[in-house]
């Protein structure tokens, strides 16, 4: 009888281990964060920066791996540029309208953190990014802090995903 309390307990360890190594390696997954995204300009802050009129995002997203096609029409015309980083924290260089931007992307738990350093038309800028994705993954939102040598300001970007 012995014998099989300790056999039992020892199975009972086992599948008890095997269920919290199985629950940490999905609290450790990352979200994907893939899909076309639309900017919903009605839930946005765009705090300083005038809102545009529409702006989608393509991501394409295989962890370290991030793309981003932006695509957006408003006071500045149409403006369609390409980011690329790594979630490693590794420095990515990308260029908006011939202004060239460094950046370095890593995750804190569930959210993207991108801080970006840069100049735009003269004027040195950096921004501090922090990407959460709703729990159903049809809301991605960016909260980002920009400062720049006539201030700083808060916006928040809503997309919802197409």
């Amino acid at each position: 009888m012995r014998v099989f309390t300790i056999q039992n307990g020892t199975r009972v360890f086992a599948s008890l281990l095997l269920t919290v190594a199985f629950g940490l390696l999905q609290a450790q997954a990352k979200p994907d964060l893939s899909g076309n995204w639309k900017v919903n300009v009605g839930k946005s802050d765009f705090g300083p920066m005038p809102p545009p009129d529409t702006q989608s995002e393509k991501i394409t997203h295989q962890d370290p791996d991030l793309k981003i096609a932006v695509a957006s029409t408003g006071q500045m015309g149409d403006v369609n540029y390409d980011l690329h980083y790594t979630t490693d924290g590794k420095e990515s260089t990308n260029t908006i309208m011939g202004n060239e931007m460094k950046g370095t992307c890593k995750w804190d738990g569930d959210a993207l953190v991108i801080d970006s350093t840069g100049n735009f038309n003269g004027t040195d800028f950096t921004a501090k990014d922090r990407w959460t994705l709703s729990e159903d993954g049809k809301t991605l939102t960016q909260d980002r802090h920009i400062s720049f040598a006539g201030g700083e300001g808060d916006m928040k970007i809503v997309l919802e995903k197409q």
